[in-house]
């Protein structure tokens, strides 16, 4: 059915929906008068979490509140949202560390990131996810928006105007006609958005946008826990951190044809760094290769790391015993310090949520400084490592606890 065709629908409570201070619309709002009084034991158990009160950015009145992010600015909602839709899995991450993970009905690619991220929760007490089967977001149908008729839309309105296909009209009709768009895509790397959202665009930090998605599900003790936890391993890492002079070279990427990888930067700016930043290791290409270029042995070896970074490496359907033996038979590859030093690692996402986070920040600290952090153990495949207590950086039950909403 074309656009042109859609049927007359009959306004939803979500409707009435004011963005940005704005109603949408005097002939809808009428429509949604009728339906006050249906949601009047309509909170959910996600509106009473929270122990904090509401910030300069997260105003309440009566049941309704506001949470405000770059480029939607203030979104009002009427209740917690309960359907989630996203494109990416950063924000589909912060709907897990939440405990919302199994409300999210669209994700990128969603049978391969359920594969993946079900490879960490394994170590979570009592946690299960499942997105398998979810609708595949990368570049939505407007129609099959209006077919999940989701509670809130966890992507940037920015980057949905950037894909093929959609246009401003089509991105305000979604937020006027089902639900409010609140994301930040283009924070990954600090990329510039589209003309028409460019003036007074924003980047945060992958647990600046965390803490502003938790106030939209009214789940601020949920983040500040977790903030906390962040803070300690963190913490951890600056204390015993070697000096720069000790400090090896890396490449991060993609190795699915290992002798020809899409390559990364591990300074870049952005949230897709937030498991590597803080580790402060030396880029092995310098200013040399652009982020996201694919490369050939030739200019692997011109930078030889001293270590490389296999993302999705940790997914069932990487082999990264054929990864490593693939650039061990190449004539090459074989010279890599990398390589010859055994320090190829498997590692998660770009795209990592909170939670991830948590677990990347623990494995590329021992990755990359095993003298200090404590060796990470050889990994080929199967979930993430069971570590001693010892040597873990936070503890799995109480990140399970918060999850599940039990702290």
């Amino acid at each position: 059915m074309s656009r042109d065709e859609r049927k007359p629908r009959m306004p939803t409570r979500r409707d009435c929906v004011k963005y940005g201070g704005t109603v949408v619309g005097a002939g809808l709002f009428a429509g949604c008068t009728s339906n006050e009084g249906d949601d009047s034991n309509g909170t959910t158990s996600g509106s009473t979490e929270s122990s904090q009160s509401a910030s300069s950015d997260s105003t309440t009145t009566d049941e309704s509140y506001t949470v405000s992010m770059s480029p939607m600015g203030e979104v009002e909602f009427d209740e917690v949202p309960e359907t989630i839709f996203t494109r990416l899995t950063h924000l589909a991450g912060m709907a897990f560390a939440l405990g919302r993970g199994n409300d999210v009905n669209a994700l990128h690619a969603p049978d391969y990131y359920n594969d993946l991220w079900n490879q960490f929760t394994p170590r979570l007490p009592d946690v299960s996810l499942d997105w398998s089967g979810r609708y595949s977001s990368w570049n939505p149908d407007p129609e099959q928006l209006y077919e999940l008729d989701s509670d809130v839309h966890l992507a940037d309105p920015a980057s949905v105007l950037a894909l093929d296909g959609w246009n401003q009209s089509d991105v305000d009709e979604i937020r006027n006609n089902i639900s409010p768009w609140f994301g930040n895509h283009f924070s990954n790397r600090h990329l510039s958005p589209p003309d028409a959202y460019a003036g007074e665009y924003e980047y945060y930090t992958l647990w600046e946008q965390f803490e502003k998605v938790a106030r939209v599900f009214q789940a601020e003790d949920r983040y500040d826990a977790l903030a906390s936890i962040r803070e300690d391993v963190l913490a951890t890492i600056e204390a015993d951190l070697p000096p720069e002079s000790e400090r090896p070279t890396v490449v991060m990427g993609g190795f699915s044809t290992p002798t020809e990888p899409y390559v990364y930067n591990v300074d870049t700016p952005g949230f897709l760094t937030a498991h590597v930043r803080p580790l402060d290791p030396v880029d092995a290409f310098g200013d040399d290769v652009s982020s996201g270029a694919q490369i050939d042995m030739e200019t692997l070896i011109e930078a030889d790391p001293d270590a490389i970074i296999v993302f999705g490496g940790m997914h069932p359907d990487t082999d990264m015993e054929t990864v490593r033996t693939e650039l061990e038979n190449d004539p090459v590859g074989q010279k890599l310090t990398a390589v010859q030093n055994d320090r190829i690692y498997a590692q998660g996402a770009r795209y990592q949520g909170p939670i991830l986070n948590l677990f990347q920040l623990e494995m590329t600290a021992k990755q990359l400084y095993p003298d200090t952090f404590g060796e990470w153990p050889a990994y080929v495949d199967g979930a993430y490592p069971e570590l001693p207590a010892d040597e873990q950086f936070f503890d799995r039950k109480r990140v399970a606890d918060i999850i599940r909403g039990e702290f």
